[in-house]
């Protein structure tokens, strides 16, 4: 009987996860035919997200560098490889979480995300953390930051990174039951060392979630 029950839930769990890759990959048609904002003019690849469908842990990053814009890949470049230190730290894998950005476009000369920018292309990550459901997102870096804490009702506490980095906070929004960890941008240890143990304690409240999604 047991083995019944499992072989059930291991099929409920397959075609949920297919469906989830279906949902995706419209989001997926949606960013690459969008030309709402000048920014599609300059890109050379939209960067969408990588990672699992299902997975525990989403981390949300500002907006694709020159190396993500290039690839198609978030966090590919110094900084993606400081995140994957990070993951190794606390046991997880890219495979076992997902990474996007706000933006799904790169900013020319990586400049800040303009309001109307983020306005428009919000969207996207909104219908990305719908179709995962994750437990906890993390933003990386303010813009992200503030985003999200305003978005998941909790825009009140929001304070300089530098002051609420690695704190967790709950969800007011009825709509999203999750956890949301604002932490550093990756790239704060690139141009200071001494960032990177800061970042690692930061890091270790993850360790609750650490589940991997099958």
């Amino acid at each position: 009987m047991d083995d019944e029950l499992c072989k059930k839930a291991k099929k409920q769990e397959k075609i949920k996860s297919m469906s989830q890759t279906e949902e995706m990959r419209k989001v997926k048609e949606q960013v690459i035919a969008c030309q709402k904002c000048p920014l599609y003019k300059t890109r050379t690849l939209p960067v969408i997200g990588q990672g699992n469908h299902s997975a525990n842990v989403v981390f949300v990053g500002e907006a694709p560098g020159a190396n993500e814009d290039r690839t198609g890949f978030p966090f590919c470049g110094a900084s993606g490889k400081i995140l994957d230190n990070l993951l190794d730290f606390i046991g997880l894998a890219r495979k076992d979480v997902y990474i996007c950005n706000l933006l799904k476009c790169r900013p020319p000369a990586n400049r800040d995300p303009k309001l109307d920018e983020i306005n428009i292309c919000s969207s996207f990550l909104e219908q990305q953390l719908e179709i995962i459901k994750p437990k906890v997102v993390c933003p990386l870096g303010r813009h992200s930051m503030y985003f999200l804490m305003q978005k998941y009702g909790i825009g009140e506490q929001v304070r300089a990174i530098g002051q609420i980095h690695g704190q967790m906070f709950k969800s007011k929004n009825i709509d999203m039951d999750l956890n949301i960890i604002p932490f550093y941008h990756p790239a704060v240890a690139v141009y200071n060392r001494d960032m990177l143990s800061v970042l690692q304690n930061d890091f270790l409240i993850l360790k609750n979630f650490a589940v991997k999604a099958k």
